[in-house]
């Protein structure tokens, strides 16, 4: 399992009170994408940019995806367009491939055969790795999931690594953006329908 897979994971555990969007987590799972692929040697975060390195990526698909979409020539990539280029859909893309290696299920809400059905994390041993390095305060999860507003809690553990450092903060700026993006909608909505309403 992967550090996206891992914040997947918590992001549909029902524990967390706090809904996150998928355009949110989005951009979370693309900055945890990247976090694994500099952790692998995959690239190396100079600054705001991202330098593509010699070593493969992990042996995971997804991983494999991303660092085939990595920028290869200079000026190299920044990381705040990465995680929008990236981020497009990818909470989807998780979601299909977590349902697909049997770590995510899909149940029936209430007694009718009718009834919506809704995704939740199976019992297997990837939920409980994620449960367990969440329990245990791991910093560059912990630090993501408070990005997308998940434990927002104040003596949660500081990620020592410039290159997480670099990486969380531009997924915290990617989703306040996201989140004004949102609200000048809803009330550009509400004007407009104010208008055609008349007074």
């Amino acid at each position: 399992m992967t550090t996206a897979k891992d914040l997947f994971i918590i992001a549909m555990d029902p524990e967390p009170d706090h809904s996150v969007g998928q355009g949110d987590l989005s951009l979370a799972l693309a900055g945890a994408e990247l976090v694994d692929l500099a952790g692998a040697g995959s690239v190396t975060v100079d600054g705001d940019r991202i330098v593509p390195g010699e070593a493969p990526p992990p042996d995971d698909r997804l991983l494999g995806e991303a660092a085939a979409l990595l920028t290869r020539r200079p000026p190299y990539e920044r990381v705040e367009d990465w995680l929008w280029r990236r981020g497009r859909d990818l909470a989807a893309a998780y979601q299909g491939a977590l349902e697909q290696d049997g770590e995510l299920t899909r149940r029936r809400r209430g007694r009718s055969l009718f009834g919506a059905q809704h995704v939740e994390p199976a019992d297997t041993p990837g939920r409980r790795r994620a449960a367990a390095r969440w329990a245990e305060g791991d910093a560059v999860l912990t630090a993501l999931a408070a990005a997308v507003g998940i434990d927002g809690s104040d003596d949660r553990p500081v990620p020592d690594d410039e290159a997480v450092t670099t990486v969380v903060a531009a997924v915290h700026d990617a989703v306040m953006e996201l989140e004004a993006v949102r609200q000048r909608r809803t009330i550009e909505n509400a004007a407009f329908a104010n208008l055609w309403r008349g007074p």
